[in-house]
């Protein structure tokens, strides 16, 4: 693995902002330790061939044809081809993500195609894959990037999902991801 990683004051906030609301994080330099982090992760979870211990990977600039079948078959249980049906009984959604937020630990996602909402929103664990280059102070320098004619639909996703709306008790998991894992990747470039 390269040891040179991007850091700044910048990731560090992004990280501890983050993890401050129950998100991991995850940093490495190129997309093969991208890859080979995602695997691992995915084996950790007992991530098998049966509906409900699949995952789920949206569309993007790391699955390639060659990355697809190597993760295939390196672990039985992934799929590509998401659907609403697969997605709802999933264990795991993995999907690329454009920016982060450091003041807040946000995520923001380009979120057009549906198959990216639906992976980053119903399976118990979404894995987020994002560019370190995409890390951002705030929102203003964030949407100072959004070009409408490429993303009309923007998601914020900021840690796990939880409410408190049952009887005033913080409740993790009951409207969407109950664990978010990020990994931020050097070698990614912002695909907008």
């Amino acid at each position: 693995m390269n040891s040179v990683l991007q850091s700044s004051p910048l990731i560090d906030k992004f990280k501890l902002r983050l993890e401050a609301v129950g998100g991991r994080f995850e940093h490495v330099s190129g997309k093969e330790e991208a890859l080979a982090l995602v695997l691992d992760l995915l084996r950790q979870e007992g991530v098998a061939d049966t509906a409900e211990d699949a995952a789920v990977w949206a569309d993007g600039s790391l699955l390639t044809a060659e990355n697809k079948e190597r993760l295939a078959a390196a672990v039985p249980g992934i799929r590509f081809d998401v659907t609403r049906a697969q997605v709802a009984k999933a264990k795991v959604g993995i999907s690329q993500l454009e920016w982060g937020l450091a003041n807040t630990g946000t995520l923001v996602q380009a979120a057009d195609a549906v198959d990216t909402r639906l992976v980053s929103s119903l399976p118990m664990l979404h894995i987020a894959l994002a560019p370190t280059a995409g890390v951002l102070p705030d929102l203003p320098a964030v949407l100072e990037k959004v070009h409408p004619e490429k993303a009309a639909y923007l998601a914020f996703i900021t840690g796990p999902s939880r409410t408190s709306d049952i009887e005033r008790v913080l409740t993790i998991g009951v409207h969407g991801p109950e664990r978010l894992i990020v990994i931020l990747v050097d070698e990614l470039e912002v695909a907008l």
